[in-house]
């Protein structure tokens, strides 16, 4: 068993803890569970069946992360992407006016072009060329980032048509259950409790079942049953639309599916990777090859399912924060995906003000970074702090990362330090330029 687990999953019995890894699984799903809930919604504008996307959604989930496991050996998890799925509706169908048989269709070869990219390692190349100072920012970037959506989900972050947001009600529903969460869940990281998040997660959970929202009346955390058999994917499976694979617009889909996954993978990876130790003395991911690859093949697993483009998750980094550190806390997430299948009700009765205080204390983690920044370069600092900025603030970790590259390259050549600026950032800044101003 023990050499099992250290050849498929990277385990090793005097270095790692099966314990702590386990419960790094437990975390990671916990705090990801709700696509399972909000990828059915989002693609129910679109008449497709909830119940297939459901499934679709939690098998997509369970390969790529299973992938992950055994072959990457990372603790990471995969899903359809948050950003991804609602580019998929809302632009592509709802304002492009395509079907979502064409949307599938642009997904699927999205997947194939990223085997093809990662393959002849253009990915990694790509990643590797970012300045180190770029990814220390990226990786507090997504700190803020996942932090913010935390507290936006709870509702202690609320819209307001004046300043765009400002504090929401935090004496009652969800928002005062999610203060209370981040409470106990702070004082358990700071007691260092093994797997203090994920008892964070389930004592909030608990106890939202004492307080009221207020719009229904009724208990934040309620449980509707426990056991359900998944629907067929069959209404949704292998549904592509080939004639349109050569059209301009076509086109136009992939190459933005290719840029909106590519670096939201990129930052991920970076900023969790760095959380977990598995960075060399320069920034680079290690394995990272391999880690691409699970994600490319999870995208073309989603696409066939009948959901959207399939990525490596940011909330992976709670697992991380936990303690995990191999394939062996994937492997535990994918078991829970697999378990939802069966015990959907149950999962989804965890509440976003439950998981939203590990999403803070993991963003609270992942700003560690920063100090490793020079402050006092401003050709490093400046770039850096835009990213760092613009990834909640744009809501967007993709957008922080190539507006990031941007200003780097720009500013640095006004300054004439040329030699600090490689062909590949070259490169980059000028595609990225192109990509704002035609998509």
């Amino acid at each position: 068993m023990a050499n099992f687990m250290a050849k498929a999953l990277g385990f090793k019995a005097g270095e790692n803890s099966f314990r702590t890894e386990i419960i790094a699984g437990l975390t990671t799903f916990l705090t990801m569970a709700y696509i399972l809930a909000v990828n059915p919604n989002i693609f129910g504008a679109l008449d497709m069946p909830r119940g297939a996307v459901f499934t679709a959604t939690a098998l997509a989930s369970l390969i790529g992360t299973l992938v992950m496991a055994l072959y990457a050996r990372k603790p990471f998890a995969l899903a359809p992407g948050m950003g991804l799925n609602a580019f998929f509706v809302f632009t592509v169908c709802l304002t492009m006016g395509h079907s979502w048989q064409f949307a599938l269709t642009a997904v699927f070869l999205e997947g194939i072009i990223f085997i093809i990219l990662t393959l002849t390692k253009v990915r990694s190349w790509i990643l590797n060329a970012i300045p180190l100072s770029l990814k220390h920012a990226i990786g507090a970037g997504i700190g803020l980032f996942i932090a913010f959506i935390g507290l936006q989900n709870a509702g202690i972050i609320a819209n307001n048509d004046a300043t765009l947001v400002s504090l929401g009600d935090i004496c009652h529903g969800t928002a005062l259950l999610a203060v209370i969460g981040i409470i106990i869940t702070g004082a358990l990281v700071i007691l260092k409790v093994k797997g203090g998040i994920l008892l964070g997660i389930l004592i909030t959970t608990i106890i939202g079942l004492l307080i009221k929202d207020p719009a229904t009346g009724a208990a934040i955390t309620s449980f509707n049953g426990v056991v359900s058999l998944p629907d067929s994917v069959g209404p949704i499976f292998c549904k592509f639309e080939w004639g349109s694979i050569l059209s301009w617009d076509m086109l136009a889909v992939v190459f933005t599916f290719l840029f909106i996954d590519m670096f939201d993978t990129m930052g991920t990876v970076i900023g969790v990777s760095q959380k977990a130790g598995m960075v060399d003395e320069k920034g680079n991911v290690d394995g990272i090859d391999k880690m691409f690859m699970a994600d490319s093949i999870a995208t073309v697993a989603g696409a066939c399912l009948g959901t959207s483009t399939t990525t490596t998750y940011v909330e992976s980094a709670s697992g991380v924060g936990a303690g995990g550190r191999t394939g062996l806390t994937a492997l535990t997430t994918a078991v829970c995906f697999a378990l939802a299948l069966l015990f959907s009700p149950l999962f989804l009765a965890i509440p976003a003000a439950a998981t939203a205080p590990a999403l803070v204390i993991v963003g609270v983690m992942m700003m560690a970074p920063v100090v490793k920044i020079d402050w006092n370069d401003f050709s490093e600092s400046i770039p850096a702090f835009i990213t760092v900025l613009l990834m909640p603030v744009a809501y967007s970790i993709s957008d922080g990362i190539l507006i990031g590259v941007i200003s780097y390259v720009l500013l640095n050549a006004l300054s004439g330090k040329f030699k600090k600026i490689s062909v590949t950032m070259w490169i980059l800044a000028v595609l990225f330029v192109l990509k704002y101003i035609f998509i």
